[in-house]
């Protein structure tokens, strides 16, 4: 069977996140998106871990879950995970076996409150979280991988230099493709994860970056066979040149600077400012070649971004405006879900509808963005004429 998955998300006991981050709204939401799975993110913490109890029910012993009612039977399901971060500030992505297995390996790690936040802060190192994980027969791996304040790569230069071995893959996050990551020799092992490390249910949040994958059936084990295997069958998400620390730029006035010649200037810009390195500078000084190198088992890697992002831009109204919600709502009720909208959907069907939205459709399907790209905290923009 062939999935849409996002298996990096936090519920509403995380810093910064929706309070409609409970399990029916995260279900029903994730339908409109398109997504058959998707996580339920902060499995250790017990607040959540109650309501996790009482709102869901395992599928079969499968380590998959529904929603805990009658009505909804095709709403989306769920598979337990957690983000942790450890004592260097590297953010860890672990997938479990189930419910029961969270609640039981929450004393195994060093921490002064569990519950202090959704994403809990293990006085561990990565090394040590791996091996309570895999001892729980979780899977595990990097996530964000490149971030500048949380991914493993700002820390280290190798992924096992963290580990001691390798983990199960590596998630990219927002600020990196395929084509990046490959210019990294040891990386060509790894299964890549693309999430969407959501704080909120809307559609235009949860699912903006997924994995479509082949499964066996819908279980944990099934899940972890396909991870560990390669079979995924398309990565989905942001051009990572939209992100607002892509390129290493100045704070202050965002030239954009080649790493080298600004490491040259000691990270200080001609105008007084300082420069920020970005990701594709960290990868720069990582990289093994000048171009990828894609293994044989590397997906295609396909920008998207959400359709209620793409209505606000081209309409020049907000994401949460009647204007582009009603124009959502049509969209999802003549061509399906917003997964159907953006990949399958004739562009000359989304034409009929909105002429502008299906231009701007058809070049991320192209690939001829027209991209300025984000640097120094300011986000890319698409030139859209």
């Amino acid at each position: 069977m062939i999935i849409n998955a996002d298996l990096h998300v936090h519920s509403k006991y995380s810093m910064a996140t929706s309070k409609n981050m409970d399990p029916e709204t995260m279900a029903l939401e994730s339908v409109k998106k398109g997504l058959d799975l998707v996580a339920t993110g902060d499995a250790f913490h017990s607040g959540w871990l109650n309501e996790l109890e009482d709102s869901l029910v395992e599928i079969d012993n499968t380590g998959i879950y529904k929603t805990n009612d009658t009505i909804e039977t095709n709403n989306t399901k769920f598979i337990t995970t957690t983000e942790v971060e450890d004592n260097q500030r590297i953010h860890h992505l672990i997938i479990i076996p189930s419910i029961e297995v969270a609640w039981n390996m929450r004393d195994e790690f060093t921490v002064k409150n569990m519950d202090a936040d959704g994403r809990p802060r293990i006085r561990m190192n990565g090394a040590e979280i791996m091996d309570i994980a895999r001892d729980y027969n979780c899977i595990i791996g990097p996530a964000h991988i490149f971030t500048p304040w949380t991914g493993l790569y700002k820390s280290y230069d190798s992924v096992t230099d963290c580990y001691g071995q390798q983990p199960d893959f590596v998630e990219l996050g927002l600020s990196s493709d395929s084509d990046l990551a490959d210019t990294i020799k040891e990386l060509a092992d790894y299964t890549f994860l693309t999430n969407s490390d959501s704080h909120s249910p809307w559609p235009h949040r949860i699912g903006r970056e997924f994995n479509r994958m082949e499964l066996k059936d819908l279980s944990f084990k099934s899940l972890c066979f396909s991870i560990k295997n390669n079979d995924i069958i398309e990565n989905y998400g942001f051009d990572p040149r939209m992100g607002k620390y892509h390129e290493t730029g100045c704070i202050d006035c965002h030239r954009i600077y080649n790493i080298h010649d600004a490491v040259e200037c000691d990270m200080k810009c001609s105008c007084g400012g300082r420069i920020k390195k970005g990701v594709k500078g960290r990868i720069q000084e990582l990289a093994s070649f000048d171009k990828p190198h894609h293994p044989s088992h590397r997906p295609h890697y396909q920008y998207l971004l959400p359709l209620a992002e793409l209505l606000s831009t081209v309409h020049d109204k907000g994401v949460t405006t009647k204007y582009v919600q009603t124009r959502y709502d049509r969209l999802l009720d003549l061509f399906g879900n917003e997964i159907d909208v953006l990949l399958n959907t004739p562009i000359e069907k989304i034409a009929t509808v909105d002429m502008l939205l299906a231009n701007v459709i058809k070049s991320y399907r192209d690939n001829t963005l027209d991209v300025i790209p984000g640097r120094g905290g300011q986000y890319g923009e698409v030139n859209y004429n």
